[in-house]
């Protein structure tokens, strides 16, 4: 498959174009800059790219199978419009070439609370609402550009990351929360990124992701 990755030289992005060149996959990885990205491969390239241009936005996605969203870093309490902006660009640029299949990450906290566990549901996640509010907000202009979209969307809601070996014992679960699904490592989410992409079962659902 033809993978297009944005936010490639993220920590989750890295782990995804590295795990997938080895699952076989041909991988586009976008990058604002692309020196940042430390592999060579036959099956890699790298492009300079940023997903509020609509114009390297393009060239990326042309003649892609796939392209998967790992953007992100946007936090604190100013208004924030990057994951709504940059993922519209990338729904008008693949509806323009014909590319179908877009998996994005947004946040366990998106998912309403079903699934949750109470103490979470009560406590945990109104501190986090606050706390990252605008992100949030955000994300969920970005959840709904996607589901209008008309693409073969996946949107994958992990809670907390971390940096820790992968364990490929994450539990996934569609369009509710995971209970006491706190966290879980960037390896191992992009694994199940991965799995997600062949999935049929995944196709215009929000998928929980963590341990």
């Amino acid at each position: 498959m033809k993978l297009a990755i944005f936010g490639a030289t993220g920590r989750t992005g890295a782990q995804l174009v590295q795990q997938a060149l080895a699952a076989g996959h041909d991988v586009t990885a976008v990058a604002r800059r692309p020196d940042q990205v430390h592999l060579d491969h036959d099956r890699l390239r790298v492009l300079r790219g940023d997903v509020l241009d609509p114009v390297t936005v393009e060239a990326a996605v042309r003649g892609q199978d796939a392209v998967a969203s790992c953007i992100g870093g946007a936090t604190g309490q100013k208004p924030v419009t990057l994951y709504s902006a940059g993922t519209g660009n990338l729904i008008r640029a693949m509806r323009t070439d014909g590319a179908r299949r877009l998996l994005c990450i947004s946040a366990s906290p998106l998912g309403g609370g079903d699934g949750d566990a109470l103490l979470d549901r009560l406590v945990l996640m109104p501190v986090l609402r606050v706390l990252f509010r605008e992100s949030y907000a955000d994300l969920a202009r970005m959840e709904e550009e996607v589901r209008r979209s008309g693409l073969a969307w996946t949107i994958v809601r992990p809670p907390r990351l971390t940096d820790r070996p992968p364990t490929g014992r994450y539990r996934i679960v569609f369009d509710r929360n995971l209970p006491r699904g706190r966290f879980i490592a960037r390896a191992d989410l992009a694994g199940a990124m991965l799995r997600l992409l062949s999935d049929p079962a995944s196709v215009r659902a929000a998928v929980a992701v963590a341990y």
